[in-house]
């Protein structure tokens, strides 16, 4: 019902989304709440995690110009991401850094998900960016304090490393991405684009007590009403380093999405050794 009445009044979708973006923006005038924005060009010592993702994918029926046009959209954003500290009591927020990707400031047309459907958008491909900073956050202490994922699986497992559901929705500006330090220590964020891949890391202040790592449990195909769903569950196990033994679970993310994408007879096809994020 609500996709029939936008397909007849389109201009209502402009005014909702503009009166969620000025709601944000009183939102972040919080004085309660301080944002990281400082910047070190020094890495911390600590290596938490670091991780790749592949730049150019196949996808059917896209332009590969457009992933071209992300990687340059991705450069821009990660200069205001690149090198960020987020010390003991402040906040990182995606678009609280990297403002509102326009033409101006040189953003171009590029893939973006929107509706269960891929379309196109200046500033397309930051997601990508997106799921890279929540993947290595993950495997830190930092307290994830908001994160939007996708209703719907829409790329195959081609060439992904990470769990199904890792994944991250953002959108300027309402639809967020934001972590808390809650610790005594601080964390810093190292981001760079090479040829072939986005390549990030989570630094840290002092060696940890604590080794991080992800966990996909109860993964499942099945279907639905002659459509294809995709559920799983994401922990984050915290192991002390000086006792493996000494293990904490929790439950981060729990997920359930229609599958979009071509699937093979019997159901979608999944590789073992690639799981889709």
């Amino acid at each position: 019902m609500k996709k029939i009445i936008l397909s007849y009044f389109p201009f209502l979708y402009k005014v909702r989304v503009q009166q969620l973006i000025w709601k944000r923006c009183l939102l972040n005038l919080n004085p309660k709440v301080r944002y990281a924005y400082r910047k070190e060009a020094a890495a911390f010592p600590f290596v938490c995690k670091k991780h790749k993702s592949i730049l150019r994918r196949v996808l059917a029926n896209s332009d590969p110009i457009l992933q071209e046009n992300k990687i340059q959209n991705l450069k821009i954003a990660l200069t205001h991401v690149d090198g960020i500290v987020i010390h003991p009591g402040e906040t990182f927020s995606f678009w609280q850094l990297i403002g509102k990707p326009t033409k101006e400031k040189g953003y171009i047309e590029g893939l973006m998900l929107s509706h269960g459907e891929v379309r196109t958008g200046t500033g397309g491909g930051l997601c990508q960016l997106a799921n890279m900073l929540f993947w290595l956050a993950l495997h830190s202490p930092l307290e994830i304090k908001e994160r939007h994922h996708h209703s719907f699986d829409i790329f195959p497992d081609d060439r992904r490393v990470i769990p199904f559901g890792t994944g991250t929705s953002v959108f300027y500006n309402y639809v967020d991405l934001q972590f808390y330090n809650g610790t005594n220590d601080s964390f810093q964020f190292h981001i760079r684009v090479t040829e072939e891949f986005l390549e990030g890391a989570i630094r840290s202040s002092r060696d940890l007590d604590v080794h991080y790592k992800i966990e996909e449990r109860h993964h499942q195909f099945y279907e639905k009403a002659n459509r294809w769903y995709r559920k799983n569950e994401i922990w984050r196990i915290a192991a002390a380093k000086q006792d493996p033994a000494s293990v904490k679970e929790e439950l981060m993310i729990r997920n359930n999405s229609e599958v979009k994408y071509m699937k093979s007879q019997g159901g979608p096809a999944r590789h073992e050794e690639n799981s889709s994020c």
